[in-house]
C-alpha cells in the first residue's frame, strides 16, 4: 500500500534534506548515490517453471503493497499478533526449497523492486492455492489452482490498514526491526527510509484505512477462504464512499473459486464469476488482478498472460475417492437426468463440458440462493469498470463485456472434490448436506479444515456454536447476512437410495 516515490523530484527533496550544510563535492556524491540506488528501472525475480511463476511471480501489484523488509519485520514489531509465528497466522502457505529450508516468502506474495525499494504484494496464487489431507495424520498437500481454504484475507487486510499510525511503524522502531530481520541498511539508506519511504508508507496506509475501514467494520469477518469481491474494488479503485453504497450492496462475500480448465470455459463463452457477469477470460483475469492490487499503469500483462495460458489446460488432480462402481453407475444415470444439463458431467477420460445450460446464468428467482453476492455487483460499478484501460495502450485492454445479471452461473463441477464448502458463498459444508432440504442443512459448522470427509464429500466440518472458540478453523454461522445456506434445492427430494447413488457419482468428480 506504499505509493511510489515521484522520480527525480522526490529524490531532489531527499537530497536537499540530507545535504543542508554539506559542502562541495559531497553534494554531488550523495546525489549520485541516491540516484543510482533509487531511480533504477524496476526489477522482479523470474521463474522459468510455470508453477513457481504462479506461486511467486509478480503480476505488477507490488505498487500497492508493503516494502519487503516491512513484511519481514512484522512478527518482531507485533509479537502479540504473531505469537512467535510468521504470516501463516493469516493462513499463508509456506514451502521449503530444494535444500529443505523454509522459503523466504509464502505462496501468493511476489517481489518487485520499484525505484530502489523492494516491495511485496499479492499474486493469483494467494487466493487460488489450498491444501488437502486424506486423513488427520497425513501431510498437507498443496494444490495450485484450487480455492484457498486457509487464507483469512479479512484479518490480514484489517491488520495492515490498522497499523497505519501504530508507533511500531515509526522509524525508530521499524528500521531496527528491519535490520534484525536481515536488511542491510547503511546511513544513507536510513535517511531515505526515515524521511521518504516510511512517511509515504504511512500516508498510503492511512488513505487506505479511510477507504476500507468503514466497510471492514460494517461487514462480518469474511472468514477463511472467502472474500468480498467487489466492494473493496468500489472504495479503492473508484473512490466510492462507504456511506454512499446502498444497503443491499454492502455485503458481497463469496468463496474463492477454483481456476482449473479455463480453456473450455473460454471456448464455450461460459459466463464467468459467480454471477456470470463476464464471458471474457482476459477481462476476468485483468479484473481479478486489479482486485489483487495492480493498477492500470503497473499491471504486468505478460506475466498474467503466462499464468492464463497455463490455466487453459490445467486439469485438477483426480478424485481420491473410490466409491462402489455399481452405485456410481446408478448415480450417473440420476445425474444425467437431473444435473448434467446445467453442470456438465464426469466421464472416464475427464470432465465433459457439455450441457444445454452449462455456463449460463440461472435467475436467482429460480435458484433461490443468498442474494448478497449478486446484489453487490451493481450497474454503477459496471459503468465504472467500462472506463478502465480506455486511455492505456490505445485502449487495447479496455473492459467491454461486463454486465449486471439476475442470478448465478451454472458452473462446471471439475475438481469438485477440492471445492468444499459448496454454493457460491461456501455455506454448505459437504455434498451430502447440499442434497438436504435447506432447513436440514447445518446451521453452523467449522470451515477452514483440509481433511477430506470420505462419506459426505468435502472437508471435515463438525458442528459448532457461533461465538465459541474451536480447536482449528473457524465457526461459520449461516444466520449472518451473506452466509445463508438456502437455495439450490435440486435433488433434495430424491429417495434416500437415489441420493446415496448420486453422491457416489459426485465423489468421482
Amino acid at each position: 500500500m506504499e505509493k511510489q516515490l515521484s522520480g527525480w523530484a522526490r529524490a531532489a527533496v531527499i537530497i536537499l534534506a540530507l545535504i543542508i550544510g554539506v559542502p562541495g563535492a559531497a553534494v554531488l556524491t550523495i546525489g549520485g548515490v541516491l540516484a543510482w540506488r533509487y531511480l533504477r528501472p524496476e526489477t522482479t525475480p523470474e521463474y522459468s517453471n510455470i508453477v513457481e511463476h504462479f506461486k511467486y511471480g509478480s503480476i505488477g501489484s507490488e505498487v500497492s503493497g508493503l516494502p519487503y523488509w516491512v513484511w519481514k519485520a512484522l512478527p518482531d514489531l507485533f509479537p502479540e499478533k504473531f505469537n512467535g509465528k510468521d504470516l501463516s497466522v493469516f493462513g499463508f502457505l509456506y514451502e521449503t526449497d530444494s535444500s529443505g529450508n523454509k522459503r523466504d516468502l509464502p505462496i501468493g506474495l511476489s517481489r518487485r523492486t520499484i525505484q530502489g525499494v523492494e516491495r511485496a504484494w499479492f499474486n493469483c496464487a494467494l487466493c487460488h492455492t489450498g491444501t488437502v489431507r486424506e486423513n488427520a495424520n497425513a501431510s498437507h498437500q498443496i494444490i495450485p489452482a484450487m480455492p484457498s481454504n486457509n487464507l483469512d484475507l479479512h484479518a490480514l487486510v484489517t491488520f495492515v490498514v490498522e497499523m497505519a499510525d501504530s508507533p511500531q511503524l515509526g522509524p525508530d522502531k521499524l528500521i531496527p526491526a528491519m535490520r534484525k530481520a536481515g536488511a542491510k541498511i547503511d546511513w544513507l539508506d536510513e535517511q531515505v527510509w526515515r524521511f521518504a519511504v516510511i512517511p509515504r508508507l504511512r500516508e498510503a496506509l492511512i488513505e487506505q484505512r479511510a477507504n476500507l475501514g468503514p466497510l471492514l467494520a460494517y461487514q462480518p469477518a469474511w472468514g477463511l477462504g472467502r472474500v468480498d469481491t467487489f466492494n473493496p474494488y468500489k472504495v479503492i479503485q473508484f473512490h466510492e464512499r462507504f456511506e454512499d453504497l446502498t444497503d443491499a450492496e454492502k455485503i458481497g462475500v463469496a468463496d474463492f473459486p477454483s481456476i482449473f480448465n479455463q480453456g473450455p470455459r473460454g471456448e464455450k463463452k461460459m459466463e464467468l464469476h459467480w454471477d456470470g457477469n463476464n464471458a471474457s477470460l482476459q477481462e476476468r483475469n485483468l479484473s481479478a488482478a486489479l482486485g489483487a492490487g495492480v493498477t492500470e499503469q503497473s499491471v504486468d500483462h505478460a506475466s498474467i498472460g503466462r499464468v492464463a495460458e497455463w490455466l487453459l489446460n490445467l486439469h485438477p488432480p483426480a478424485s481420491p475417492y473410490r466409491p462402489d462402481p455399481v452405485q456410481v453407475e446408478a448415480g450417473r444415470q440420476i445425474y444425467a437426468a437431473h444435473c448434467a444439463a446445467c453442470h456438465g458431467s464426469q466421464g472416464s477420460e475427464g470432465y465433459v463440458f457439455e450441457g444445454a445450460a452449462l455456463g449460463k446464468v440461472e435467475p436467482n428467482a429460480t435458484l433461490g440462493a443468498d442474494k448478497s453476492r449478486l446484489d453487490s455487483y451493481t450497474e454503477k460499478l459496471r459503468d465504472y469498470q467500462l472506463t478502465l484501460f480506455k486511455d492505456v495502450d490505445g485502449g487495447k485492454y479496455r473492459f467491454r463485456y461486463f454486465k449486471k445479471t439476475d442470478g448465478y452461473a451454472n458452473l462446471p463441477l471439475d475438481g469438485l472434490w477440492l471445492r468444499a464448502p459448496y454454493l457460491h458463498n461456501g455455506s454448505v459444508p459437504t455434498l451430502a448436506d447440499l442434497l438436504l432440504p435447506p432447513g436440514q442443512r447445518p446451521e453452523a459448522f467449522v470451515r477452514g479444515l483440509d481433511v477430506l470427509d470420505p462419506e459426505k464429500g468435502g472437508f471435515e466440518a463438525p458442528p459448532c456454536t457461533p461465538g465459541q472458540a474451536v480447536a482449528a478453523g473457524e465457526c461459520f454461522d449461516t444466520s449472518l447476512r451473506g452466509n445463508w445456506n438456502g437455495g439450490h434445492e435440486y435433488g433434495t427430494d430424491l429417495p434416500a437410495n437415489d441420493k446415496a447413488s448420486l453422491l457416489a457419482y459426485l465423489l468421482t468428480f
